[in-house]
């Protein structure tokens, strides 16, 4: 996704329409080009042809350093997810052996609930309620996905050892930046300790998202029915109870975007009856994503500190962080 402030003349639309030709699809003028909102780096434009919609996904015109091989990576799940029952965005076509790397989806008629409510699901708190327990379906359906099926995707091998070690690692790089005064977090080393000492001693290996919560689905517009799962920039092989833990753990801020969303104890029974996983150890992928997401979140505030972010922005982060701590020790004590 990408802002309004995109350059389209940055896209070869004759070289693109060339592309479309050798791949089958239907020919004509490209027509109606429009970028399509959104928070990630990426460039996604909308655009039709041959009377057929189309969003097109590339890097940006500078891309860092991974930006080919993350779309690489997001259009072979994408190949995969087509034939399940999991709601993605339909892949057409990837161009994948050259850089700029890109790909052809259908759009995804839907809204995203954190942006702003259709007067059916604002005015109907079953509807809203509903939401939550189809996100948790969603997931459960991704989980059960074979991952098999992405041979050489992800090391789930060692994926929970590597978690901790990582995200310590990540926030000591922050005292690198000037001005950053070292992460003033409470129970930081406890919380890590904790996670290490009771790690869970296995788990069955599954395709992840890696950033699943409100924000990156799409609903659909007549229901509580997730249309997509979108941003699959984060998408590997690993333990799929850390989405879980993910959504759980971001559900108060949900809760304060969209009132009446399922209670805790509603979407881990949910998650249950449809995944099939053991759950016996979830206070720990709860925990993780607590620890996971505050030490990113505390990467602008260190960035804030060092005159490379909005200061008020970094300090609202930083509260986040202080706040997901909080709530992993509430997980931790019971």
């Amino acid at each position: 996704m990408t802002s309004t402030h995109i350059d389209l003349t940055a896209i070869d639309f004759a070289a693109l329409s060339e592309w479309m030709d050798a791949q089958g699809l239907p020919e004509g003028e490209i027509a109606g080009v429009a970028p399509v909102l959104g928070g990630t780096q990426n460039v996604m434009v909308r655009f039709s042809r041959g009377g057929v919609p189309y969003v097109l996904r590339r890097p940006p015109v500078h891309a860092r350093p991974k930006s080919n091989e993350v779309l690489r990576r997001e259009a072979r799940v994408l190949a995969v997810l087509k034939d399940t029952d999991v709601p993605a965005p339909r892949l057409v076509a990837a161009q994948t052996e050259r850089e700029p790397v890109f790909y052809l989806m259908e759009p995804v008629e839907g809204f995203n609930p954190t942006v702003g409510l259709p007067e059916l699901h604002a005015k109907d708190p079953a509807v809203r309620h509903r939401m939550g327990l189809e996100a948790t379906s969603a997931l459960a359906a991704l989980g059960r996905v074979d991952p098999g099926l992405l041979p050489g995707f992800g090391r789930p091998e060692g994926f929970l050892e590597r978690q901790v070690p990582r995200w310590l690692t990540e926030l000591e790089g922050y005292g690198r930046l000037p001005g950053y005064p070292g992460p003033d977090i409470p129970r930081l080393g406890e919380t890590a300790e904790w996670l290490e000492r009771t790690r869970p001693r296995s788990f069955v290996p599954g395709v992840m998202h890696g950033d699943y919560h409100l924000a990156n689905l799409m609903f659909a517009h007549d229901g509580p029915r997730v249309a997509a799962i979108v941003d699959w920039e984060m998408c590997t092989i690993g333990d799929p109870l850390l989405d879980l833990g993910w959504l759980i753990a971001t559900l108060p801020a949900s809760r304060l975007q969209i009132d009446g969303l399922p209670s805790e104890e509603e979407i881990i029974a949910c998650y249950a009856a449809l995944s099939g996983r053991e759950l016996t150890d979830l206070a720990w992928y709860v925990v993780m994503a607590c620890f996971k997401l505050g030490i990113v979140l505390e990467g602008t505030h260190a960035r804030a500190c060092a005159g490379q972010a909005p200061r008020d922005i970094g300090d609202l982060l930083h509260q986040t962080t202080l706040d997901l701590f909080a709530r992993a020790q509430t997980w931790i004590l019971r």
